[in-house]
């Protein structure tokens, strides 16, 4: 994840609940649940999976809980704490033995 995806993401989150809060959900039902489809697919694209966005969108599909700021918080969460660089000073991990080698009846 870089950041301006991140970015791009939060801004997309505050966007959808400010609008579906906006739309009454008991009168636009429908059209809210094809934006929270559209948004669950988009966060999955920019973000990619995280365990957050399923009870997210499962929240969304109720009538009045859209007045949560659901997808807000679920990427906030996501997309939380900094992300570790590869540094290029940090120890390789370490290798497998060669495939040639024999082993002792020891099994080590």
């Amino acid at each position: 994840m870089t950041p301006r995806r991140i970015l791009i993401a939060r801004v997309i989150a505050v966007a959808v609940d400010l609008a579906q809060f906006a739309l009454l959900p008991a009168e636009l039902t429908p059209l809210n649940n094809m934006i929270d489809v559209v948004t669950a697919l988009t966060m999955l694209g920019l973000v990619g999976w995280n365990w957050a966005f399923l009870p997210t969108f499962l929240a969304e599909l109720v009538p009045f809980v859209d007045l949560v700021p659901s997808w807000t918080l679920a990427v906030m969460f996501a997309t939380r704490g900094p992300k570790a660089p590869d540094s290029p000073g940090a120890p390789p991990p370490p290798a497998l033995p060669p495939t040639g080698q024999v082993r002792d009846a020891s099994g080590s």
